[in-house]
């Protein structure tokens, strides 16, 4: 026997006789005991392994290696040693809080592992010592005979040697809406896509209908399933953008910090200061220059808008994907379920070659197609009614109504002949009232060898005159339907509304020629067909009654894009997002749906998971900008192509529903699993879940995230220019010929008041009116992009030197009063920023006060903050300040106003530069 677990041989191009012979199995007999349990000690148990898994100690110390964390445990240090408690004790809470946060998030997407391993059955069948028992799942072994039967999970990889219309649900592993028919055809093509190998069944998939024997070939990690766990546990993990932003901008405050010590101190020293006050003063300023309200802006903002967003039908597992979203610039969307309806609905109707969308024939007010024809009817009218009636009676579906929802009906059983029953239903023909007029008496069912369903109905109708439908003349009917090249080689005639006639070379080309036509245009289709019987056969079976049978026409189906998701694809095209579909299901019905959805232009190029077998990742990077559409794809190939994406330097949304997906979605930047249809796997392995699968929720999500990270910007903008206009009064004021105007104890309430109200008001801005009319920004642009390094430079030190004009006038003229002058300038120009900054576009006029309304209560409650240590004695013998008379408070009002005015010329500037 050849080792399955070292070569994984690919075992669909082996012949049943091959495979039975090369694991050393009689299917009759199965593997004895002892074989078994040399197998097991050799191969080890059928289990999937999980390694490299990190410890929640780990974990939890992981959270404090960012370098802005390590800044802020610095900061709270330093503040405990200047006595200031509560600006340490409120800097540790945040790292504390983050940390949490994190850890959880982490441990979370830990457990992708866990969920995957419930998928394997803890049961199974198995035949052993040519006896049928019971063992556990994980005691399989390559070689062992295994039973499957409609509800079973398939527990290994198996090659099968049997199979009674047997169909396997296959959607978590290759993303096919309907159950696949499984066969034992030897089959041609090593690298054959799993959707199209219907010799074999895996692990985590589960048999549906009909029952089949199997011989186990692959167990454990060399599953399909094994191998998409070792795929997960090799992908790592990658920072978000905003992450890499904050650790970039945590290196520069940290340098910038020591820098600002070094000169205040050295500067101190030689006006000739006392060493200790410097001391206090210059690590004052340090922290100062610390937006040490950065990560509770950042927490907060991130956390009102996951639950904005879980309002909008999406949950946000992982807090920095709410940012994530917003520097989106692909999405790759899988088709089942996220861009459709994940419902098979019948959309047109062939009848002689005659085509006809059944929307439009609803809307044109067809008749209700009860028993009876109308003889205004026109023969193609009259055979769509026959045709749908046939449909609906050769049917195992069950049709339920449900009158509380937008649609007639919802069907039970298979997908196919649920849509079969839901379009008969739209035009009258319900299944119950036809089971009455013409119950089923004999049925033959459906096999994958013969690919053909017939059913036999005893007419239980009267017709005053019975020669106006020929066939309902006599007491039995024999309905047929299934692949039409089968179809037409039963068949001798064509019904033509109103009678039926031979099936010439001609008749059967135009069949033919619809067939393709429909089945090009990504339709799955069916034939229908029918054969009047005198009298119910003594024999019910193939040979008797899939003969001499009558054409009626042909089904189109397919599962139909949801309504809303064009607008949406819209929408990303004109942000600049680029949607990608990438999907298991077959190519001729990706590229038809993309086309609709506008994902796919007309001529676009389309490549296949065989395709992409062949192609090296260098080769895929040079065409991946120009490809919308992937068919049949494995996990490998979904890998594939995200990290092709990210090396072209996207940042890739990837959604999933399949456990399949599950390592694309850990790979991707932001991976988004869909909330109804997907699997335990996938929702662990996923950033996002969406709620409603719909991929237009992505969207809104994307609209969100934009806004987020939009915020986070202007936060920075506001507390760095203010903590820069703080260094310049204290670095500045020496060369002015001023005491150093501000105290430590100063400082730190400057940066305290005005980074903690304001500063999360900010955090609420509403979205800035193009944020989807723009493309994304680049993924890599720095923190200090798109002119926020440059308003740093001349808004933090305009700041300071408003704020010491106002000192050096009241210095110069010998007023008392000029310290606290600075003092409260500085505080209220920071206001004026904030109402400045809070759109880096339009006018504080044009958006409205009242558009932020936290905002504007943080503004208000600051100033009288200020006004409360500025006039309350405890507070100012506590702070250093004095009560200002009432011409110094206006004269620091009117200039701490300069810094809004200046904001707005430059905004004014700006839009008038583009105009």
């Amino acid at each position: 026997m050849s080792d399955p677990i070292k070569t994984q041989q690919p075992w669909h191009t082996y012949s049943v006789e091959t495979v039975l012979k090369d694991l050393g199995v009689d299917v009759h007999q199965g593997l004895s005991k002892a074989e078994t349990q040399l197998r097991l000690a050799k191969y080890g148990p059928n289990e999937l392994v999980e390694h490299g898994a990190k410890s929640p100690w780990r974990i939890l110390l992981d959270q404090f290696k960012e370098t802005m964390v390590v800044v802020l445990i610095v900061a709270a240090i330093i503040s405990a040693l200047l006595s200031d408690w509560k600006d340490a004790i409120a800097i540790l809470a945040i790292v504390i809080v983050n940390a949490i946060l994190g850890f959880v998030q982490e441990y979370r997407a830990e457990k992708a592992m866990q969920a995957l391993k419930k998928m394997a059955a803890p049961i199974v069948r198995v035949r052993r010592d040519g006896q049928v028992i019971e063992i556990e799942a994980h005691e399989l072994v390559p070689g062992d005979i295994i039973l499957l039967e409609a509800g079973s999970a398939v527990p290994a990889d198996a090659r099968l040697v049997e199979s009674a219309s047997l169909r396997v649900s296959e959607a978590s592993l290759t993303g096919e809406s309907h159950a696949v028919d499984k066969n034992i055809e030897t089959l041609e093509g090593d690298e054959l896509p799993l959707g199209d190998r219907h010799n074999l069944v895996y692990m985590g998939t589960a048999a549906t209908y009909g029952r089949g024997t199997g011989v186990v070939v692959e167990t454990g990690m060399r599953t399909q399933l094994g191998r998409i766990a070792e795929l997960i546990q090799s992908v790592s993990g990658e920072q978000t953008p905003l992450q890499k932003r904050m650790s970039q901008l945590g290196r520069s405050l940290a340098l910038a910090s020591l820098g600002i010590v070094a000169i205040v101190f050295a500067m101190g020293l030689l006006r000739g200061e006392d060493i200790s006050e410097m001391f206090i003063t210059s690590i004052a300023m340090a922290v100062a220059a610390i937006p040490e309200g950065l990560p509770a802006v950042v927490t907060i903002s991130l956390a009102l808008g996951a639950q904005r967003m879980l309002r909008r039908q999406a949950l946000i597992r992982k807090l920095p994907a709410v940012e994530t979203l917003g520097s989106v610039t692909t999405i790759c969307s899988d088709k089942t379920g996220t861009l459709t309806e994940n419902r098979m609905t019948v959309t047109i109707l062939d009848v002689l070659g005659e085509t006809q969308q059944v929307d439009a024939m609803l809307e044109k007010g067809l008749p209700v197609l009860d028993a009876e024809y109308r003889p205004s009817e026109s023969p193609p009218i009259r055979s769509l009614g026959f045709l749908l009636k046939a449909a609906a009676l050769v049917n195992d579906a069950i049709l339920q109504q449900a009158p509380e929802a937008d649609d007639c009906c919802r069907a039970i059983g298979d997908p196919t002949e649920g849509a079969l029953l839901i379009a008969a239903a739209k035009t009258g023909l319900w299944k119950s009232e036809l089971d009455q007029r013409w119950p089923r008496v004999a049925e033959i069912p459906f096999t994958s060898e013969r690919k053909l369903m017939t059913t036999v109905h005893q007419v239980n109708i009267s017709l005053d005159d019975p020669s106006e439908v020929p066939w309902r003349a006599k007491p039995y009917v024999a309905f047929c339907k299934g692949a039409v090249d089968e179809m037409l080689s039963i068949t001798s005639h064509v019904w033509a509304g109103d009678q039926a006639v031979p099936l010439d070379d001609d008749l059967r080309d135009r069949i033919l020629t619809a067939n393709n036509n429909l089945a090009q245009g990504g339709q799955r289709v069916l034939g229908v067909a029918f054969r009047p019987l005198g009298a119910l056969p003594a024999k019910v079976d193939e040979a008797t009654l899939e003969t001499q049978m009558t054409f009626i026409g042909l089904p189109g189906m397919i599962d139909p894009p949801r309504s809303e998701v064009k607008s949406a694809v819209s929408t990303c095209q004109t942000a600049g997002i680029r949607p990608v579909m990438i999907t298991g299901d077959h190519p001729l019905t990706a590229l038809r749906i993309a086309k609709d959805l506008g994902i796919a232009p007309e001529g676009g190029r389309i490549i296949t998971g065989q395709q992409l077998s062949q192609m090296s990742v260098e080769e895929l990077e040079s065409v991946v900008e120009d490809v919308s559409v992937y068919a049949r794809v494995s996990p490998e190939h979904k890998l594939k192509i995200v990290g092709a994406f990210q090396k072209r330097g996207h940042i890739v949304a990837m959604t999933g529903d399949g456990v399949n997906d599950a390592p694309a979605l850990r790979r991707s930047d932001i991976g988004v699993a869909m909330g109804i249809t997907g699997t335990d796997v996938s929702k662990e392995a996923a950033d996002m879940v969406l709620l409603d699968d719909n991929f237009a929720t992505i969207v809104r999500a994307v609209s969100e995230g934009r806004t987020i990270y939009d915020n986070i910007r202007k936060f920075i903008r506001y507390t760095m220019t203010s903590n820069v206009g703080e260094i310049m009064v204290m670095l500045l004021a020496p060369f002015f010929g001023l005491p150093l105007p501000l105290t430590a104890l100063q400082i730190l309430w400057v940066n305290l008041v005005t980074d903690g109200l304001p500063g999360l008001a900010l955090g609420v801005e509403p979205a800035e009116k193009n944020s989807m009319q723009r493309p994304p920004h680049p993924p890599n642009e720095s923190i200090f992009a798109r002119g926020l390094g440059f308003d740093i430079l001349w808004v933090g030190p305009f700041m300071g030197l408003v704020s010491l004009g106002v000192g050096l006038w009241g210095y110069l003229n010998g007023n008392p009063y000029w310290t606290t002058m600075v003092f409260t300038t500085l505080t209220l120009a920071q206001m004026g920023n904030a109402l400045a900054i809070r759109s880096d576009r339009y006018s504080l006029f044009s958006i409205g006060f009242l558009s932020n309304k936290p905002m504007l209560g943080a503004v208000l409650l600051t100033f009288l903050f200020q006004m409360l240590i500025t006039y309350w004695p405890p507070a100012q013998a506590l702070f250093g300040t004095q009560p200002l008379p009432l011409p110094e408070l206006l004269i620091s009002l009117a200039a701490s106003t300069l810094v809004f005015w200046a904001v707005e010329l430059e905004k004014w500037i700006k839009r008038r530069s583009k105009a």
